[in-house]
């Protein structure tokens, strides 16, 4: 299983982002997939979930911002953050929900700062 993050970047507040997660050896319509995110000298947490069926959840901190959805086609995650704040400054990653610990990958820095 390989699961490869992809773009983040540095943005000024109130900017978007579009994170992609493409996975291989796993098949993210099969399984609640989510992305987490690790702030510096912080915890890994849960940001956005979406379940086999297509149900989703997000974290209280990023809800009417963040928006996540998944491509069966392609195979890939992804998250579209809108209206980023500096609290948002982290690395993202996705994972399977929960998360496995065999599976997580070198994630994608997002810093936002004016």
């Amino acid at each position: 299983v390989q699961l490869v993050e992809s773009g983040g970047g540095l943005v000024q507040p109130g900017e978007s982002l579009r994170l992609s997660c493409a996975a291989s050896g796993f098949t993210l319509g099969d399984y609640a997939v989510g992305w987490f995110r690790q702030a510096p000298g912080k915890e890994r947490e849960g940001v956005a979930r979406i379940s086999s069926p297509g149900f989703i959840s997000y974290a209280e901190s990023v809800k009417g911002r963040f928006t996540i959805s998944r491509d069966s086609a392609k195979n890939t995650l992804y998250l579209q953050m809108n209206s980023l704040q500096p609290e948002d400054t982290a690395v993202y990653y996705c994972n399977g929900w929960p998360p496995r610990d065999d599976y997580w990958g070198q994630g994608t820095q997002v810093t936002v700062s004016s």
